[in-house]
């Protein structure tokens, strides 16, 4: 006997927009896309989760459940470029001819890394091997990348929103913000009027949002989330729809001062850390992660661990000196 299929996960948010748990191989399970349908208006999708089967279906059945068909979405309006956000974007442009926004500032690095991918893995990797990332873990580490490029599909005219800007959805006009960290040009939807924020990865409930430093990102993304929770802190929205384990929070102001003091804490543990031994940023990843981590887990741990280090060196509080023998930076106070 074949199992019924299961209802989508929908989460009315207000008015005609609805939230959608999409399925993602991923430890967080799902991420929230949002389908505003009003009357009489462009149907738009915010977020568009990871390409794979799985997550084809659900949006098909979540769209289905609105009266809705792939054909009928006009707009995506994407938070920021990272695969299981943005991954099925040039799907839903094929399929329905929408129009697709991001932020300015993303297009510029994010959502054109996907587009030149194979010309910038090598500069990705060797700024993993430049920080300790072992040279046997290299493979690893690219077929990884790999696997998570497959997953998506970027757009092919992907147009840009602009900080200040607002946009209607439901019939109710949202302010576009700039809430950088986690993604350089990481957007997100204020509705003063209702008190909810729109904040993708912005802020978690239950999880710190990687805040990593790679090769193609702006030079200190720790310190713009340290600025971007200090805007949440100040727009405290009654509520916020989430990119994952939501997908509607409350108690945006309070998590924003959590999520500040658990960085400081981490700057403080990295400034003593190498302080006590000179050592690269993914031995002192070792350090702060201290468990054991699958290839992307330890690609998120270095990356975040050197968004420490190099905040702290731009501060003035560390520095950094190339070691020519191991062809590696090392840390120290």
């Amino acid at each position: 006997m074949t199992a019924e299929p299961s209802a989508p996960l929908l989460t009315h948010v207000l008015g005609d927009l609805h939230a959608l748990q999409v399925p993602i191989p991923y430890p967080m399970k799902y991420v929230t896309v949002l389908i505003d349908r009003p009357r009489g208006g462009p149907v738009t999708m915010i977020d568009t989760a990871l390409d794979t089967p799985e997550a084809r279906q659900a949006i098909e059945d979540g769209l289905g459940a609105l009266g809705l068909h792939w054909s009928d979405v006009d707009r995506v309006i994407i938070t920021h470029h990272h695969p299981d956000h943005y991954g099925l974007a040039g799907v839903v442009e094929e399929r329905s001819g929408a129009s697709v926004h991001m932020l300015d500032v993303e297009i510029g690095r994010g959502e054109r890394y996907w587009h030149l991918w194979e010309e910038w893995l090598p500069g990705h990797l060797k700024h993993m091997r430049d920080h300790g990332l072992p040279a046997e873990s290299l493979n690893d580490m690219g077929a990884d990348n790999r696997r998570g490029r497959e997953r998506v599909h970027p757009a092919t005219r992907v147009q840009p929103l602009r900080e200040g800007q607002h946009v209607t959805l439901s019939g109710l006009e949202w302010e576009v913000l700039w809430l950088p960290g986690h993604a350089d040009g990481h957007l997100g939807l204020w509705n003063e009027q209702q008190s909810v924020l729109i904040a993708g990865d912005a802020i978690l409930p239950r999880i710190s949002p990687n805040v990593g430093l790679y090769a193609y990102t702006r030079p200190d993304p720790l310190g713009d989330y340290l600025q971007t929770l200090g805007k949440l802190e100040a727009l405290n929205p009654a509520r916020a729809v989430v990119g994952h384990h939501g997908p509607v929070m409350e108690g945006v102001q309070a998590r924003a001062r959590e999520l500040r003091g658990h960085h400081h804490e981490r700057l403080d543990f990295m400034k003593a850390e190498a302080a006590r031994e000179s050592r690269t940023a993914y031995e002192l990843s070792l350090v702060m992660f201290n468990r054991e981590l699958n290839v992307s887990g330890r690609r998120f741990a270095l990356a975040e661990t050197l968004a420490h280090l190099e905040h702290l060196r731009l501060l003035g509080q560390l520095y950094r000196t190339w070691n020519e023998p191991r062809g590696v930076w090392l840390y120290h106070a």
